[in-house]
């Protein structure tokens, strides 16, 4: 069952379990005034290669390792990471149904320069709801949520890359890796979108999370 009101975290190209959220509930509430945490999708998203599953990190300006507001939060200048990012996406997607569909849709994001690592998240989460054909009720904190009432689904630090998916069971659809490495749950929202194109939708409201 999809509750009616979830908090999350801001992520970059944030997994499936995270697009779920914003496809199915009826109020989504993206915290703004938490301080960034290492090792979090805040600034890295998981994808599929023939060697398995890799990671890619948006690398964060030193000043911000201390506690700092995640909207604050700059992305390093001197480390040419949307080269990087990108030469790992054409090389693991080129040859998905729909990479050539959606490539020119992407790649501006790794051309132009980006300051803020929140911004830049909204702006790919914005596009990517976009693709889907989804417009999800988004409200943004203006003060940091501690206690949250429970009615709500908290997410913000359970959706995260060292902890299990709280989604039961994903179900598989067509992966260019597959027969190699095998099927592999819960990666970035793009290797679906990549693989199903529109049909993404449809995989996302089919899906079932438990708390």
């Amino acid at each position: 069952m999809i509750v009616k009101n979830v908090f999350l975290s801001t992520a970059y190209l944030a997994p499936i379990e995270y697009y779920i959220q914003l496809a199915n509930a009826k109020n989504i509430v993206i915290e703004s005034q938490d301080n960034y945490v290492k090792q979090t999708y805040r600034n890295r998203c998981v994808i599929a290669s023939s060697n398995g599953i890799q990671s890619l990190s948006i690398p964060i300006s030193k000043h911000n390792f201390c506690k700092c507001l995640i909207r604050d939060v700059y992305i390093a200048e001197n480390i040419n990471w949307q080269q990087l990012h990108w030469n790992a996406i054409v090389a693991n997607y080129s040859s998905t149904p729909f990479f050539q569909y959606y490539k020119s849709i992407f790649r501006p994001f790794y051309e132009k320069k980006q300051k803020f690592l929140y911004d830049f998240n909204e702006e790919l989460r914005e596009l990517i709801c976009s693709l889907l054909g989804i417009s999800p009720n988004i409200f943004y904190t203006s003060t940091y949520m501690k206690n949250i009432n429970s009615d709500v689904l908290d997410l913000r630090e359970k959706i995260h890359p060292k902890k299990v998916s709280f989604i039961k069971d994903f179900k598989s659809y067509y992966q260019v890796f597959e027969k190699k490495i095998g099927f592999c749950p819960n990666l970035s929202i793009i290797d679906l979108l990549f693989n199903l194109g529109k049909e993404a939708i449809f995989l996302l409201k089919r899906q079932t999370e438990s708390r």
